[in-house]
């Protein structure tokens, strides 16, 4: 990246097809190291309370008290997920990662520090992004997703066209969505397509705007591994028009 920002890939990649969807296209592995019996008690008990239900989501229905509703695609070990739901009681998280560790660590959390406002979904965040209704998440949070840096295996990125059709829909006029990432190609790629798409505002005036994420932004395990490497981070905000 330069000095003037990030630059915008020369060409725009193929739109997800239906094979692209699949989860075995999309993720490696889907677990780790064993879990420890607390965590596999919580897998087995608190999961199934907090659990997007299937079907149509009813955001009011599953959080009657909540003022805004906001996403987490791929959450990882859940620090951020967990450190916004304390700062913003009344916001109604959902939270998507297929990593069972990283959903067990999410709980862990989630059952420790008493939190009430977050339903997690074990899976490809595509599934639950087609049953939301239309205009209704106030923010969008894509934190270092799996840059998949082989071109044969862009198709699995998850910043592609039609993902950003389905974010517009159901992104309020006005909400915020926030991408970052350690690997330089990967965010020329979004950004571009963010910026063809149409339906989003880059917020960016200047180089600092993109540099650093803002006190209101809490780290990750996943950036604060990137930034002991010494690899450049890169934080993208964007309104939904």
């Amino acid at each position: 990246m330069g000095t003037h920002g990030p630059r915008p890939a020369a060409q725009e990649p193929p739109r997800l097809s239906e094979g692209a969807r699949r989860r075995s296209d999309l993720y490696g592995r889907r677990a780790g190291r064993p879990l420890s019996a607390k965590q596999t008690c919580l897998v087995e008990e608190l999961l199934p309370k907090i659990a997007v239900p299937t079907g149509a989501v009813d955001l009011e229905a599953l959080f009657p008290s909540a003022e805004d509703f906001a996403l987490e695609v791929g959450f990882g070990g859940g620090e951020h997920l967990a450190t916004q739901a304390r700062l913003h009681p009344r916001t109604a998280f959902i939270g998507c990662e297929p990593f069972l560790n990283g959903v067990a660590k999410l709980l862990t959390q989630i059952e420790a520090q008493a939190i009430a406002n977050i339903r997690v979904h074990n899976d490809d965040a595509r599934d639950v992004l087609s049953r939301l209704p239309d205009a209704t998440l106030s923010r969008v949070f894509v934190l270092f997703p799996d840059p998949w840096p082989k071109l044969r295996h862009h198709k699995r990125r998850f910043i592609q066209t039609a993902v950003l059709d389905e974010l517009a829909r159901v992104m309020r006029v006005g909400a915020e969505l926030r991408l970052a990432s350690d690997h330089m190609e990967y965010a020329r790629w979004s950004l571009a397509l963010m910026m063809r798409h149409g339906g989003f505002r880059w917020t960016a005036e200047g180089a600092q705007d993109w540099r650093a994420r803002g006190p209101d932004w809490p780290a990750t395990r996943y950036e604060e591994k990137a930034l002991k490497a010494r690899r450049v981070c890169v934080y993208l905000r964007f309104i939904r028009t």
